[in-house]
This record gives C-alpha cells, sequence and structure tokens, in this order.
C-alpha cells in the first residue's frame, strides 16, 4: 500500500452511478489520485460486474475487484423515492458526478443534468454512453464488442486472410473510461475559473474513432479503405511479428537510421545498400519481398538470441510475453505495476498499480474494492442521518432489492 501523502483530488467527492466498466475505470483513477468515490449500487446484487466470472477469489469477482478500488459503496434501491431522495443530497454535497445509464434514463427520476445542475451549478455531469447524447444512436445500448465493430476498429485487426477481430482487452469501454477522466478534469480545471459545472458527453463510439488516428486519416486524405493486415504495419517497414527458432518476437525498425544500424546487427549489409530497400517507403512499398528474407533469417536463431543481438545494437525488439511473465518482469515489477491492495475478505489482494507517476503527489490505494453496500451506514451518517432515519428508509425499502 501507498505510504499516506497528500494526493491531487484532496476534497474532491464524486457521486459515482456507474456499473460493468468503462465508467468503473474512470472513478477509480480518480479515486487513485485521492478522489472520495462514493459507488451506489442495486441492494442484493450490486454492479453487474460482481458476477461476471469464473473466476472468483474468496466470493469476488476478480473483473470487479479489476476496477473498484479507492471506493466506498452504498446499496440504494433507485426504484425507492426515499433512496433517490438521498443520491440527491449525496449529489448536492459533491463535485462530480458520473454516470453510465442509456442516455434519458435517469430524468424520469430528476437525476438528470438538467435537473441537477438547476439545483447544484457546481456540479460537473459526466455522462458516458455508447453512442453520446445527441445523435440518431444515442438511444442504443453500447456494448464493447458492438462499438468496436461499428468504429472500423474490428476491421483493420486481425490477419488479412482472416475475420475481423477484437482487441484482447474491452477497448472501447476503457478508451471511454480514459476520456471520462480528461474531460472530468478539464471541466474541474474550468470551474476553478467560473465557479460553474458542466455536461461532459462521452462516447465508446467516438473515443474508438479517435483511436483510429493514422488509419483514419488515410481514408479521408486519400480514399482508400485501410484493410487487416495481422501484425505487419501498414506505413512502416519492417516493424512487425516474426517467428525465430523457438517462439514469435516483435521487432521496430521505425526509421531509416535504425534500418542501417539494424542490417548490420543482422550481418546483412546488402539488404541496407539494396535499393528496393533503402528507404521507409521503399520497403513498404517492396515488403512482400523483404519478409521473407528476414523470416528465413530470424528462423535460424533462438529469439532471445536475436533480441539480445538486437538490442546491444539499439534497435527495439522484444519477446511476447504471457500475462504471468509480464507481471514477473523486473521492468514492471520496478515501476510499481504489481501491488498489494487491501481488502476485507481477501487477505492477500494483487493488482494492477497506476500508470499515472506523478512526483509530489503520487497515485494512492487507500481502500481496495468495496463488498456490495460495505459503507451504506458511513455514507448516510455523513448526512446527518440517525439510526432512526436509517431504520425508517430500510423500513421503506430504501435498501432493499
Amino acid at each position: 500500500m501507498t505510504t499516506q501523502c497528500r494526493a491531487p483530488l484532496d476534497g474532491v467527492r464524486i457521486l459515482d452511478l456507474t456499473k460493468v466498466l468503462a465508467g468503473p475505470f474512470a472513478t477509480q483513477i480518480l479515486g487513485d489520485f485521492g478522489a472520495d468515490v462514493i459507488k451506489i449500487e442495486r441492494p442484493g446484487e450490486g454492479d453487474d460486474t460482481r458476477a461476471f466470472g469464473p473466476p472468483f477469489v474468496e466470493g469476488e469477482s476478480t473483473y470487479f475487484l479489476s476496477i473498484n478500488r479507492n471506493k466506498r459503496s452504498a446499496a440504494l434501491n433507485l426504484k425507492s423515492a426515499d433512496a433517490v431522495d438521498l443520491i440527491k443530497k449525496i449529489a448536492g454535497r459533491a463535485d462530480i458526478l458520473i454516470e453510465n445509464f442509456r442516455p434519458g434514463s435517469l430524468k424520469k427520476m430528476g437525476l438528470d443534468y438538467a435537473a441537477l445542475h438547476t439545483q447544484f451549478p457546481r456540479l460537473i455531469y459526466v455522462s458516458i454512453s455508447g453512442f453520446g447524447a445527441t445523435g440518431p444512436d444515442a438511444l442504443r445500448p453500447g456494448y464493447d464488442l458492438a462499438v468496436q465493430g461499428l468504429s472500423g476498429m474490428m476491421s483493420i485487426t486481425g490477419d488479412s486472410d482472416g475475420p475481423p477481430t477484437k482487441v484482447g482487452t474491452s477497448i472501447a469501454d476503457l478508451v471511454a473510461g480514459l476520456y471520462a477522466v480528461q474531460g472530468t478534469l478539464l471541466a474541474l480545471y474550468e470551474r476553478e475559473k467560473t465557479g460553474r459545472g458542466q455536461f461532459v458527453d462521452i462516447s465508446m463510439l467516438d473515443g474508438q474513432i479517435s483511436l483510429l488516428t493514422f488509419q483514419g486519416q488515410k481514408y479521408l486524405s486519400t480514399g482508400v479503405v485501410p484493410k487487416r493486415l495481422g501484425n505487419q504495419h501498414p506505413s512502416i517497414c519492417p516493424y512487425e511479428t516474426f517467428q525465430a527458432r523457438d517462439c514469435y518476437f516483435n521487432v521496430a525498425v521505425g526509421n531509416d537510421r535504425i534500418w542501417s544500424t539494424f542490417c548490420t546487427a543482422i550481418s546483412r549489409a546488402d539488404l541496407a545498400a539494396d535499393p528496393r530497400f533503402k528507404t521507409n517507403p521503399d520497403r513498404v512499398q517492396n515488403h512482400d519481398l523483404l519478409f521473407p528474407v528476414l523470416s528465413d533469417l530470424f528462423r535460424t536463431r533462438m529469439a532471445a538470441e536475436w533480441i539480445d543481438i538486437l538490442d546491444r545494437a539499439g534497435v527495439p525488439a522484444a519477446p511476447i510475453l504471457d500475462i504471468d511473465q509480464v507481471f514477473s518482469h523486473p521492468q514492471v515489477l520496478a515501476r510499481g505495476m504489481r501491488t498489494l491492495v487491501p481488502h476485507k475478505n481477501i487477505a492477500s489482494l494483487e493488482m494492477a498499480g497506476s500508470p499515472v507517476k506523478l512526483s509530489d503527489t503520487p497515485a494512492q490505494i487507500r481502500r481496495g474494492p468495496p463488498t456490495l453496500g460495505e459503507h451504506t451506514d458511513e455514507i448516510l451518517a455523513e448526512l446527518g442521518l440517525t439510526a432512526a432515519d436509517v431504520k425508517k428508509l430500510r423500513e421503506s425499502g430504501a435498501f432493499n432489492p
């Protein structure tokens, strides 16, 4: 656990009405940097991801665990008017509300941006959805796989002669979460100048479109539709995966200077002198001629030998690790990307650390992922409710499934 020190978001309170992945990923990041994240969950069930599995550890879903540290959980029934009133009270004390309901779903409860902004003009309201709050698809449910397909991401992922392939993690959800963090911090900074909150509208589809970068620009500028190329790069060569005698590894020759160094390192100066491969555009154009030559050469040695040769020459090359190898890699351990986290039920819970390293106000893991409703009473007490008040609310159904 990180030693306690000042955090950049100390004093910032977040009302977290998110579930599944994009929203919880965003609020975990903000929680890592000091925000007090109050996670509202359905009584009896909680966040959908509490049931995602196997695997489970001590009854806890590893999926849920991965994105819910540094939060307090309150179990409140949104179908109860009393519970909705409690949520509004929390919103009145919060700096930020983050939700990922389908657009319009919270309006009937008076928890939409228009209603809350009128009551609490300083509140920053962040909405994450599949397609955003506007446009003809705004009301469509958005799931990662569907968005990866709609965004074109799957059309450029996979082997050229194989089917469209999704990214190995839920990239549409995760990028939306990252953009939600960015939008939240921008709105928070703006509020420092104006004193007013605003609506932050995050679309999973928009996020995936932004990731197309040079592939999208290729089409917009030339009209040429990018295709799947496996691990081959469309604009740099050689920049792909090769098979050594024992396994696959990656080589990234990013410019002509590295190409010359690369050819010397592999004892093939003739390739550097060959006019078909002299410049990067030449090599991209003649990829199908160069690739077999390099493939035959790389199959003559073990991957570790080639990586050592290229490392010593300063040519980017790396093995392709399995996840167990990743979390035991010296660089990963040195960067604190495998860390122990406290948990109510799990004696030794390890998680990935924060990738954002701040010299003066680093990320802090103050709380493990909460059990369902673990902090309900604590949060209600902060609202000024007495034991009698809580008893009355319990009888009214505010905490019931």
